[in-house]
This record gives structure tokens, sequence and C-alpha cells, in this order.
């Protein structure tokens, strides 16, 4: 015997399949699958009826509108994304939106879970449409009829999309629809993993979860290209997109991915058209912004080829701002995925190529590039670069004479800023790996007195650092015990696997140094916990000779 249906979607079809083979009505059905799905999966009874009629989200919206349409009214913002809310309980539909959809599925208010009456003041079971709407004429050939006719027809959806203009102040509500009906699995998987870690569930980052993340990239590629939006709309964006800035540290990565990429999912929606040049400009601007953050959090989740992916989106965005400091952001940002994750003399071209797009005016890039060009080189002369040392201390002072011209803005946000304890943190981590683990310990320990204690990842990776100094300075035992300190001290869901990865560099150094030392196995089982990371993730391989 098969297993039985897993999916909400699977019982649903068997229930309306066993249902329409009895010829019952779709009302009938839609209680069934509500009594038997609810428990399961906490069906509502409006997705009941839905689910009852074997259609999408997408058919409902195009019926609606298509009632709209012969009404005579002008078309309604509801889309896909507003009527998932009403399925999923999180908002009520207001009295018009209600009356139609009542019309779209021929119940009553209280059939779909809503107490109050319609605003027609007419039934709408057995009824042949919404109120207003003439008889209909004789069927066609080919037409479906009898009471599945107007939720089981096909209706074309109207070209005619609602944008918002330059003069309509409409905010990016997102629980209110979209301003097109262009919402895909990415925003369900998004919102379900929220949900799930807002509920202090445990999750982990499947396949699914990473191709709804990559899938919503590739759309904001595709519409980067191609809705006007107001000022108003745009003034809240750029608010949201920099309180981003103040979240980054303190929120797990996780859970600020799902909420980053939402906004992000909301502004491709607004790309859908080209618009006036300014406003092109602003909103070019707002997803360069929050597709370089998307892949900083990448990064820190481990995932490497989705981060580049990312900040290719980010540096296409940016191309179109003309903006040359954006564009040097955006690969500064972007060399951290090799200074992490691959090699070195990658990180070390980005760092440069950022420096020429900065040119000599004081920026953020113009003084984080040569921080980054330091630290790559630190990494090279670690691994026997002769020439690799005093370049990297010139580039040091390169960029704390560009740092020590920057304005409190551009010092004060940890993403889209360099901040004085960023500039003390890539001091310290160039010093340590040229060497000069004193000296390194020194700005080390100077940096920990400016993170505050929500700064968990830069906080983290300072204490790995001062733990690689204790093991330069030939006491491999507290430097395992300060690694393994490091991490334990992290809440489970900031354990991100940028950390763990370095926590875990400092034990195969140590093995490189030292070999099999007693506490080293301990400290590897310690840090073989269930992480919150990316799935099977290759790992490049690195001689241990060759670890940071």
């Amino acid at each position: 015997m098969s297993d039985p249906p897993r999916k909400e979607t699977d019982v649903a079809r068997r229930i309306r399949a066993a249902g329409l083979a009895r010829g019952r009505a779709p009302v009938d059905i839609a209680q069934e699958i509500y009594e038997q799905c609810g428990p399961l999966f906490g069906t509502s009874r409006v997705k009941a009826h839905r689910l009852a009629h074997g259609v999408a989200l997408s058919d409902i919206v195009a019926q609606v509108k298509a009632l709209y349409e012969v009404d005579g009214k002008p078309p309604p913002r509801l889309g896909e994304t507003l009527l998932s809310a009403y399925e999923s309980g999180y908002k009520r539909p207001g009295p018009e939106y209600l009356h139609y959809l009542c019309a779209v599925y021929r119940v009553e208010p209280d059939a779909l879970d809503y107490q109050s009456p319609c605003i027609c003041g007419r039934g709408h079971a057995g009824r042949p449409a919404a109120g207003g709407v003439p008889k209909p004429r004789p069927p066609e050939r080919g037409t479906v009829t009898g009471p599945d006719a107007l939720v089981g027809a096909i209706v074309p959806r109207s070209d005619t999309r609602p944008r918002a203009t330059v003069n309509d102040p409409r905010g990016p509500d997102r629980a209110d629809g979209p301003l097109n009906i262009d919402v895909g699995e990415e925003d369900i998987v998004l919102r379900r993993t929220l949900l799930q870690l807002l509920a202090g569930a445990g999750v982990a980052l499947d396949g699914q979860f990473l191709g709804a993340v990559d899938n919503l990239r590739r759309k904001m590629d595709d519409t980067l290209v191609g809705a006007t939006v107001s000022p108003t709309m745009l003034d809240q964006w750029e608010e949201t997109t920099y309180g981003y800035g103040r979240q980054y540290q303190a929120t797990p990565s996780l859970r600020m991915l799902c909420d980053v990429l939402l906004d992000f999912s909301e502004v491709r929606r607004m790309c859908d058209k080209r618009q006036p040049i300014e406003l092109q400009e602003r909103l070019c601007r707002i997803a360069a912004q929050l597709s370089g953050l998307s892949g900083l959090i990448m990064i820190n989740l481990g995932d490497h080829r989705l981060a580049r992916s990312f900040f290719r989106t980010a540096r296409t965005a940016a191309d179109e701002t003309g903006d040359r400091q954006l564009r040097a952001w955006v690969t500064v940002r972007e060399s951290l995925v090799p200074m992490y994750y691959g090699d070195p003399r990658e990180a070390l071209h980005l760092a440069r190529k950022a420096q020429d797009l900065a040119g000599r005016t004081p920026s953020v890039a113009a003084a984080m590039a040569p921080a980054v060009e330091a630290r790559a080189l630190g990494m090279l002369a670690l691994r026997g670069r002769s020439d690799a040392a005093p370049s990297a201390r010139r580039a040091l002072v390169r960029g704390r004479s560009v740092f020590d011209q920057l304005s409190k803005t551009d010092t004060g946000d940890l993403v889209y800023g360099f901040t004085d304890r960023q500039m003390a943190f890539y001091e310290g981590d160039t010093f340590t790996s040229l060497g000069d683990h004193k000296h390194g310990d020194e700005v080390l320990s100077h940096a920990l007195t400016l993170y505050s204690p929500t700064d968990r990842v830069d906080l983290t990776l300072v204490r790995l650092d001062r733990a690689m100094c204790k093991l330069h300075a030939g006491h491999p035992d507290a430097a395992l015990a300060a690694g393994q300190e490091a991490i334990h001290d992290l809440p489970p869901d900031h354990r991100s696997d940028i950390l763990v990865h370095r926590a875990r560099q400092i034990g195969v150094a140590v093995a490189a140094k030292h070999g099999e030392i007693s506490g080293l196995k301990e400290f590897n089982e310690n840090l073989a916990g269930p992480w919150v990371t990316s799935p099977a993730q290759e790992r490049p391989s690195v001689p241990p000779a060759e670890q940071v």
C-alpha cells in the first residue's frame, strides 16, 4: 500500500477527486478538506474552498479581476501575495474583496470563516456571479457549466496592472498586495521560514530554500532592465535598507536573510517597468545595497556560490546608477568571499579593483579596500610570499589615512560604512597573519572594547583572531580553549558557518604546528555540532601550512 500523502495539496487533491466522483458540491468538498487538512496543515476555510475547486492563487486573482471588469470598476490591487495572506490568516479581506471572493466561490462570508454580512445584502450561494453581473448567455461550445462554471473556467488575466505613480504615496507595506501579481514560490518559502524562525523552530538550509533565494536573485537580474514609484515610497525603502545595517550584526543570519529578501522581492516588483531617471537611480541603488547585503549574509551562512551571485546582481544594479562609489562598495564587499572561502590572491585583486573605482575621493570603499588588501597580503605572507609583508604594512597605512578623513556617517554603519572597530579588527588580523602576534593581540584587544555585545559576527571573529595570536605565541592549548569558548558563547542561531569555519581553522593550524596534541580531538568534536550552515557545502582544500 502506498504511503499517505504528506503535502496539503496532495491530501486536498485526493479529497476533491473522491468528492467529484460521488457528485458532491464544491462547498461540501471544501468542508471536508478543512476538516482533514486543518488539523494537519493549518488549512483555513477560505483556502479549503480554493483547493476544493482545484485552482491556483493566480486563477482566483484573475477571476476577481474579471468580475471587477464586468462590473465596470478599475482593476483591483488584489494579488497572489494578498490572497495568500487571507488564506494564511495574516490579513482579513475588506468588505469589497470579501464580496468578490464570495461571488467567486458562490458561498456566504461565514463559509469562508468571516462572520460579517456581505455588503451586497444578497446571498451568493447558487447565484450565477457577483452582484451587477448580467445573466449569462448560453454557453459556447467547450465552455464549462454547472457548479464549477465560474471557478473552474479559465479567465484571462487583465493586462492592465495598477502601478504606484510619482504622485502616489503608497508605501511598501509588505502585507498589502504587490503592485502586480508576479509573486512566486520564493515569497512563500521565505515567509514560511521566517514564521518557523519566529516560532523558535530549528531551520536547516535545504535545497528548496536556497533555490528560492537564487530564483529571487535571478528575477531581480531579469527586471533590472525592465514601474514608476513615488519619492515617498523610495524614502521609506532607503530608511529600511539602512536600518538593516544597524541590525546586521545583532540578528541571526538566517532570520536577517528572510527579512532582507522579502524586501528585496518587493523592490524587484517595483522594478517591473522603467521609470523616470531620478527615481530609477534611487531604486537601483536600493537594489544594489539589498543584494550586496544578501551576499554578505550568504558569506556568513557559508554558501559562497550564492554570495558571488548576489554580488554579481549588486554590480548590475550599481552599474545602472553610474555611481562609482557604490560600485566600489559592492566590489570591496565581494572581496570578502575569497578572503574567507577562496584564494587571497583573488581577494587582493578585487580590493585593488575597488580602490581604482573609488579613486582619490575619501569614501567607505577607499578606506576599506586597502584594509582588505592588507589582510589578503598578510595571508599570502603566511603562505611564504616574501614581498607581501611590507606591502601589507603600507596598505594599512593607506587605509588608516583615508579612514581618518571619513565622516561620522561613514564610520557609523557596519554594512554600508566602515567603522573604527572594523578598521581595528582588520589591522589586528593583518598583524596576526604577519607573525607580529604581540602587536596583533594589542590591536585586537582594543577592537574588542569598541564592539558592542550585539555585534556578534565581528566580535567573534576578533576573539578567534586572538586565539590565533595565542597559537603564534606558542600556546596551542590556550588557542584551542579560546576558540572553543568564542563559539560556545554565541547563541545557537548565531553560530553561522563563517564563524565555525574560522574556528575550525584554528584546529587545523594547531595540528600543522604541533601535531595531534591533547585537547585537539575534543576541540574538533565540540565544533562538529549542528550549526546553522548550508547543506553539504564543499570547501576548498587548503593545506595546513596555508591556513590563516
